[in-house]
Formats: C-alpha cells, structure tokens, sequence
C-alpha cells in the first residue's frame, strides 16, 4: 500500500471508495472505508496525491488531507467521465479519479479556504433571499391578478400592491386582504434580511484591498467586487485576459470542424455568479451610455446601434473580465473609466 502515489477518493456521506495507483498506473489497492476509517486511513498512509471530484464535501476533505501533509488535486465532474469505463459504480468512479489527475492537460479546482467558503455561503444565503422574495411578489400579483388589481412585474412597482391591500376603499374581500398582509409581512422580514446581507457585503468590500481596486472600474459594485474576491482563483493562473473571460462564460460556444470555424451562442460554461453580476454591471453602463451622449462611448454607440442591448452587454462583459484581469495581475487601479466605453 506504501507504494502508492495516487488516491482516487469517490465522495459520499458514508461510505468512501478509494483507488491507490503508481505512477506508471498500476494498481496497488481498492478499498470502501467508512467516515472515521478515512481519516485514520490517510494520516498513515504516506504523503502522496489525493484527488477527488470538485463536489460540495471537496474542499473541506481537502483541507484536512493537506493538513496532514498530501497533495490535493480537485477535478471537475464533467473532466471525470470520460474515463469512467463502462458500467458506473463507486469503485469506477474512483479508478477514473486517478486516470484523470494524472493527465498532464488536465485542470484542477483551486482549493477554498474556510473563510472563501463563508463568503460564498453569504453570497448564496443572499441569492435564496432574493428567490424567494421575488417567488413571494409575483405569487401575490397572481392572486390579486384575479381580482381585478393588475399590477406591472418587479419590485419596483410592489408598493402598489401593499396600497391596495391596505386602502380600505379597494374591492378586495376581507379574507384576502388578511391573505395579503401575511405576503407582506414575509416580503418585508425578507427585504430586512437581503439588507443587512448587503451591509456586510459592502463592509466586508471596504476591508478587502483587491475588492477595493476592482470597484475602480465603471460597472464593478462591491457585491461584484466581494464575488470575484470569493469566487475565483489566483488569477495568475490565467495566462491573459481572455482565459479569464472563457472561464467565466462569456465567450461563443464553439462547434467547429474541418477547418471551418462555427460559433454560437454564449457558453455560459463557468462561473455562474460572476458572469451575472458583470451582465447586470454592463447593463448598468448601457444605460448610462444611452443617457449620457459623450465622445468617450463610441465604441458601445456603434455596439448599441448594430446589435441588441444583452448582445452589447455580454461584448462589455468580457471586456471588462479582461480589464479586471489586468487590473488584479498588474496591481493597478482602473486608470480611465472613460476608456471603457472608447
């Protein structure tokens, strides 16, 4: 067992499968060990490298197998199927692990720390907030809908909705409007919460330095700010600008073949928070573009006037991923914010 350089771990609640393997990919021991067995099991093993699939329980495994001195090497899901040999079970599963760990092109998930993963969870508590807030308004414009009270979609346009329930004057049954105040009550604990979630964000941006430099850039808020902070690794392990940006999803998707070049679609392959927060940002810049008509928004008025506004948006999306990766690899503050839109 002391000879093997790679264990494949096949994550579960439970029961684990693991696969040891030489470098030459030999096979030195499968084995099904239960929670407690795991860690006994690593801490004597000697240091070797551990991979595991990019899931939920990756890195906090992770963490505690470098504790105690292993190499860890996270793989995406999707990189790992391929080798899975036919049937799947867990002991494939962990056979395909190491397989794929051990190719010199493979790509691996950067390990999180304990506070990247509490930054994260804000991050998602926030986003459950927002979901279920929204589910709430348009349940509530749906019933009142059939009442004859039609309201516009958004939050923007709720306080027409409480008015109505409060006004005595409006047409509603009693029942409903005691059905209404309970939508407004969970609506309002709601917007309490998402606010004080955002009041920790922004405090949380204000300490952060990197967080701090990216708001330089127009379109760049401290929720987007605290999000690449937390979400994405050291970007110097992006070779330029553009990797970054296909990293994130804001590239075409490509089907090519032949020599002939076919793009599609965005990808909308990578990181699914970032690349949203940056499409609202640059929706943001739009707007002021449309607003404000200076000599600097050239490039965004010749956009605007050729494609539609979410096509112009993901075009300043990727662009502004590339400046955030300069900026972050460079050290340096976003010089001109008029240049964003030359």
């Amino acid at each position: 067992m002391s000879e093997a350089t790679f264990i494949g771990i096949d994550l579960a609640k439970r029961v684990f499968q693991l696969h040891g393997a030489r470098d030459d990919g030999s096979v030195v021991f499968r084995k099904k060990l239960s929670r407690p067995q795991l860690i006994a099991f690593v801490s004597q093993h000697p240091r070797c490298v551990i991979a595991m699939e990019a899931c939920a329980t990756a890195h906090g495994w992770g963490r505690e197998f470098e504790k105690l001195g292993h190499e860890i090497r996270l793989i995406p899901p999707i990189y790992v199927k391929p080798f899975v040999k036919r049937q799947k079970n867990d002991a494939a599963d962990a056979e395909a692990i190491v397989e794929a760990a051990t190719r010199p092109t493979m790509r691996f998930v950067a390990l999180k720390s304990e506070a990247q993963q509490a930054r994260a969870m804000l991050f998602r508590t926030r986003q459950m907030f927002v979901g279920q807030r929204t589910q709430l308004i348009n349940a509530l414009r749906g019933h009142l809908a059939e009442h004859g009270l039609v309201v516009a979609r958004g939050p923007a346009h709720f306080k027409r909705l409480a008015d109505a329930i409060e006004d005595d004057d409006t047409a509603l049954l009693q029942d409903i409007r005691e059905l209404g105040r309970m939508y407004l009550e969970q609506i309002e604990g709601l917007n309490a919460r998402i606010a004080d979630i955002d009041g920790k964000v922004k405090s949380a941006a204000k300490e952060d330095g990197l967080a701090q430099r990216a708001q330089t850039m127009p379109g760049v808020g401290p929720v987007t700010a605290l999000a690449l902070e937390t979400f994405v690794p050291d970007l110097a392990t992006f070779r330029r600008g553009r990797d970054f940006a296909a990293w994130l999803g804001l590239v075409p998707k490509q089907h090519s073949t032949g020599g002939k070049q076919r793009l599609g679609k965005t990808s909308k392959m990578g990181q699914r928070d970032i690349r949203t927060l940056l499409v609202s940002g640059a929706m943001a810049v739009l707007q002021a573009v449309e607003r404000f008509d200076t000599s600097s928004n050239g490039w965004l008025k010749r956009l605007l006037s050729r494609k539609p506004r979410m096509v112009a948006a993901i075009a300043l999306a990727n662009k502004m991923a590339r400046g955030l990766w300069a900026m972050m690899t460079k050290q340096e503050d976003y010089r001109n914010p008029a240049a964003m839109m030359a």
